[in-house]
């Protein structure tokens, strides 16, 4: 059987994560979605996507495909009923479909020829950017029985303070030095080859994933994941971090989201609080206006390729498009179109040619390639979200 995700009907409501991936590589919990679906029908997956991120995230159909709505996270109990799917056959919770059986070339418009199966099960589904943070101590949990099920932690440091060590776990080439993990509230997954520095101050859950390091002194709140080759200092509490991502210093991080290839200044800091404690409003690509989160803490949301200088301030219910570049004195407003260059004095657009030599350096320093399907494929989000920019 061939599996094939597919972005669902939420994939506006994820902007600006899902203007540079497909639904699918969102980072919650431990994995992305696809590599939960992946691990749990041991089987590669492909992608039904935005026509200008296929050919970076091309689908494979073969005469018998299951689509699977990638906005659903994957657990053993409805993985199983994906895999028994059979021909005209979809899978609901609710009004919302999580997977149908295709034959190849068959054009699926609407299910009212299938037969209907209901999950009675209980699921997670991402259905706003906000749930990324919300939804992550669940899925941190979910992920870390998956990942550790039938292996042996490396053993804890002596030097090491622990509460409810068996609730951690260390992959190989992981160091850590002087530090309190505690795991009380929820697992702590130290990945491959990242570090935890001393006098780190972790309360789980958190993911660290593979090569990312806790800088001296930092103080991790969780539900709290660290993406790959992601540097954290300061304290951070309930966010999410893709990968390749830095908050190297000191400053708050809270109840928000960062994508990849972010970097955030010395001293940065976002409120995740209003002042009147009313709850707090995102902007929604949808309606061109701010939406209701129904959240009374929301913090920032920071697409791929953006960056802050020192001491940026971010109001509560901040969204930062991709490839933006924020500086100066004051708050910034609360919605940062893609592409902008400035701050609380105001913005110009960002350069396509100028934001194109930053990431070539930046990816550079991590030994990955900027190639020319990524540059096609931030073009395009340029031309996209010109309406957003005063020229």
């Amino acid at each position: 059987m061939n599996y094939i995700l597919f972005d669902g009907p939420y994939r506006n409501n994820l902007l600006p994560f899902t203007f540079t991936r497909p639904v699918a590589d969102i980072r919650v919990g431990i994995l992305t979605i696809r590599q939960k679906w992946e691990s749990y029908l041991e089987y590669t997956t492909t992608t039904v996507t935005e026509d200008y991120l296929a050919e970076k995230f091309p689908m494979v159909e073969m005469e018998e495909n299951i689509m699977i709505n990638a906005s659903f996270l994957p657990n053993m109990e409805v993985v199983e009923v994906v895999k028994n799917l059979n021909h005209n056959q979809a899978l609901f919770k609710g009004e919302d479909v999580i997977a149908f059986f295709a034959k190849e070339g068959e054009e699926v418009s609407d299910f009212s020829t299938f037969e209907a199966v209901e999950f009675e099960g209980d699921i997670l589904k991402i259905e706003h950017t906000w749930d990324i943070f919300s939804k992550n101590g669940d899925a941190i949990a979910e992920d870390f029985n998956l990942i550790t099920n039938g292996r042996k932690s490396e053993p804890i440091p002596s030097t090491i303070n622990t509460v409810n060590p068996e609730n951690i776990f260390i992959e190989k080439g992981a160091t850590l030095n002087f530090a309190t993990l505690n795991a009380s509230a929820g697992p702590i997954y130290i990945g491959r080859d990242s570090e935890v520095m001393e006098g780190a101050l972790v309360r789980g859950p958190l993911a660290l994933c593979n090569n990312s390091t806790l800088k001296l002194g930092a103080k991790v709140y969780g539900p709290t994941t660290v993406g790959p080759h992601s540097k954290i200092g300061g304290e951070v509490s309930n966010s999410v971090i893709f990968g390749f991502s830095n908050k190297g210093h000191d400053g708050f991080l809270g109840n928000s989201v960062l994508g990849e290839w972010c970097n955030l200044g010395a001293d940065t800091n976002n409120s995740n609080l209003k002042n009147n404690y009313a709850e707090v409003r995102l902007w929604d690509y949808n309606t061109e206006g701010f939406a209701r989160t129904g959240l009374q803490f929301c913090g920032l949301m920071m697409g791929d390729h953006s960056k802050c200088g020192i001491n940026t301030m971010f109001n509560t219910g901040t969204v930062v498009g991709v490839s933006a570049n924020i500086f100066g004195s004051g708050f910034p407003r609360n919605f940062v179109p893609s592409f902008s260059w400035g701050g609380n004095n105001g913005f110009v657009t960002y350069k396509t040619n100028k934001a194109f030599e930053v990431a070539e350096v930046v990816m550079g320093r991590r030994k990955e390639e900027f190639m020319d399907l990524d540059k096609a494929i931030l073009e395009h989000i340029f031309e996209e979200t010109k309406q957003y920019r005063r020229e």
